[in-house]
């Protein structure tokens, strides 16, 4: 292995939750690789960061990809009768062209097809799973694969003992380092009130945006809030403050709000919140965990299998979190259940810890070298 140029493949579902564990991956890869004997590639549906794969090196190549939904429906059949053969053929030709030493796995039905192809030409397949329910996808690559990693104990179950180990989920490191002092020269904050950090991921979460709004002024008498709204709220939001807000009250000043956060004040506000309100996705799980924060999560009802509610308690018995279902979710319940929490210093505490206990925090290198000892 000494002389020989590597060749790495990914392949995931195409989303931000499959991309940046992956980056996380490929960054510790190149630490134990010489950099002039590595080539990684990433295969799958078009994602939406193809832009930071390139940066990272990382050369992206497109195929078609179905989604096989947990429900009946019509595109079902679709996608099983032509885009994953036509996916599946279209690996044929770029597995057999690039002929990598080992396939890594993100997840997704995007995934499915790379590593169909891959077990056909024996290239060694480790397979990563995020969440406490694995998807359809990944429990059948996890039949394919030489090793699969799991981030909640819960997953173990549904693979072989033998090829599973429990390695956590790996994060972005430019999240790390945020402070209070530097959050509060880049936001404008305030500064003499908890803070409170609302996201619903990059793309926002519209339901808990609906709640904050229309108990916002009762929120900011206690705390000062850095809320994430998502890009395409930002527009809702905006007409929805004037009614909500005077413009002459002064618990503007503690209100502070974007449709989207760069990695910069992703940090700044992880590092300056006293509690997070979050969706229950594995990377924001992840990320609130391996930062130390206490937090309460708002399960996302739709997801596949209703993954985020099963993510959500499972982590909520370690006591990092508290979990809060939409369904049953109004303005009183979460405006007390933060007031709660907030003037709770010693639970904060306990919280904060057993966030940190539940953090595997070297993830992205375990998974690493995991990676290269499937190396021939």
């Amino acid at each position: 292995m000494q002389n020989k140029t590597i060749k790495i493949v990914f392949t995931g579902g195409g989303t931000a939750g499959h991309l940046f564990p992956i980056v996380a991956v490929a960054r510790k890869i190149r630490e134990q690789v010489p950099t002039e004997k590595l080539q990684l590639y990433f295969i799958g549906p078009k994602t939406i960061g193809d832009e930071i794969l390139t940066q990272e090196n990382i050369t992206p190549k497109t195929i078609v990809a179905g989604k096989m939904r947990r429900y009946l429906a019509a595109v079902n059949l679709f996608d099983l009768l032509f885009k994953l053969p036509l996916s599946v053929f279209q690996c044929l030709g770029l597995l057999l062209w690039l002929m990598p030493d080992v396939l890594f796995c993100k997840g997704g039905f995007g995934a499915l097809p790379a590593a169909l192809v891959a077990w056909l030409y024996r290239i060694p397949v480790i397979v990563h799973e995020s969440d406490s329910l694995p998807g359809i996808a990944n429990r059948l690559i996890g039949r394919l694969a030489q090793k699969i990693a799991v981030s909640f104990p819960e997953a173990k179950t549904y693979f072989s003992a033998k090829k599973t180990a429990l390695t956590g989920n790996p994060m972005r490191e430019n999240l790390t380092g945020g402070t209070k002092e530097q959050a509060q020269k880049l936001f404008g904050l305030v500064g003499d009130k908890p803070l409170l950090f609302i996201t619903g991921g990059s793309q926002g979460a519209e339901p808990i945006n609906t709640i904050i709004m229309s108990v916002l002024p009762r929120l900011l008498e206690k705390v000062e809030i850095i809320h994430q709204c998502g890009q395409s709220n930002i527009e809702s939001i905006q007409q929805q403050l004037p009614q909500t807000i005077p413009a002459d009250s002064i618990l503007k000043r503690y209100y502070h709000f974007a449709g989207f956060f760069s990695a910069e004040q992703m940090r700044q506000a992880y590092g300056a919140a006293d509690l997070i309100l979050s969706r229950a996705g594995a990377n924001s799980i992840n990320e609130i965990a391996n930062l130390g924060k206490p937090s309460i999560l708002i399960p996302l009802p739709e997801s596949a299998g209703d993954h985020q509610t099963k993510n959500a308690f499972a982590y909520a018995k370690k006591g990092g979190t508290v979990v809060l279902e939409q369904a049953n979710l109004s303005p009183n319940i979460l405006a007390s259940k933060i007031f709660d929490l907030i003037s709770n210093k010693d639970l904060l505490i306990k919280m904060a810890q057993a966030a940190v206990n539940f953090a595997y925090p070297d993830a992205d290198e375990k998974l690493a070298t995991e990676t290269i000892s499937l190396i021939k």
